[in-house]
């Protein structure tokens, strides 16, 4: 039974959930309104993500098992391998669904109107790579969408430019390290007429467009504070996220992608974790 769970968890990267489910809920304490989100819509706001996250990634591994099965770095996943078959992933996706429309109906109204065009952008993302090197913009847009979703789920305006500020950095965010993690696939990406950055334009300039991105990044939360009058604590956040950034930049080189993993995965959770905990600190602290 353990095992079973650990392959589902697998399937869907779980760990991953670090990424997009601390700027969901830097998009709902920042609702200042409504002071700290209640208990009931901070769980909810997780069941939602970790629904629409388990949905959106058992999608993606079910479209993508065939290409998984001819890469050397990915033919070793659960589908590929034969760990889960593909109709137990299917039904694995519409539960994970249903799980987020439950989520979405005990949340504001428009959390629900809004649910259909979250799941088609994700439906929509596997056939990407397929059609456009911009794949890693797609994926930024639905990370980002979350801060938009933890906002409107606490109450905010749809009509604020805060959760849209902050979406955009979370989206250029994604995109700059997406397209790190890219650059592992390069050759097969070329060898595969598969779309992405690397492959268009090689790693050395991948990797500079990946630092353009996460210079959006900063000038977009830079931005951000402006708008929410931010006390000194929100740019300590800042210089964290930057030193982070500038970090995760220097791991990875043209000819040496050794670090892509710390680069990708530890130093971005760092990232999102440390710029909710500053959110949290932010509204905590009496400045």
């Amino acid at each position: 039974m353990l095992n079973r769970l650990f392959d589902y968890s697998n399937l869907i990267k779980f760990e991953h959930s670090v990424f997009a489910l601390p700027f969901a809920l830097s998009g709902a304490f920042l609702v200042k309104e409504s002071g700290f989100p209640e208990a009931k819509i901070i769980f909810l706001i997780i069941l939602a993500m970790i629904g629409a996250r388990s949905f959106a990634m058992s999608v993606n591994r079910i479209i993508d098992a065939n290409i998984d099965l001819k890469n050397p770095r990915t033919k070793n996943r659960e589908i590929p391998e034969g760990k889960i078959k593909k109709s137990h992933a299917i039904i694995f996706s519409v539960i994970s669904f249903l799980v987020f429309i439950y989520a979405a109906l005990n949340l504001p109204r428009i959390c629900l109107l809004l649910l259909p065009i979250a799941a088609l952008w994700f439906l929509i993302y596997p056939f990407t790579k397929r059609l456009t090197p911009l794949s890693h913009l797609w994926l930024g847009v639905a990370l980002g969408a979350s801060v938009l979703a933890g906002w409107l789920a606490s109450g905010g305006s749809i009509s604020s430019p805060t959760p849209y500020v902050l979406g955009l950095a979370v989206m250029f965010w994604t995109a700059g390290f997406d397209i790190i993690y890219a650059c592992q696939d390069y050759n097969f990406d070329k060898e595969n007429k598969l779309h992405s950055i690397p492959a268009k334009f090689g790693i050395k300039n991948a990797l500079l467009i990946s630092r353009i991105f996460h210079m959006f990044t900063i000038t977009l939360l830079t931005l951000l504070g402006k708008i929410i009058a931010a006390s000194f604590i929100y740019w300590t956040g800042i210089l964290f996220v930057l030193a982070m950034l500038f970090y995760e930049q220097s791991l990875v080189k043209e000819n040496d992608l050794s670090k892509v993993n710390l680069a990708f995965f530890t130093v971005n959770g760092w990232v999102s974790v440390g710029f909710f905990v500053f959110i949290v600190l932010e509204k905590l602290l009496p400045w």
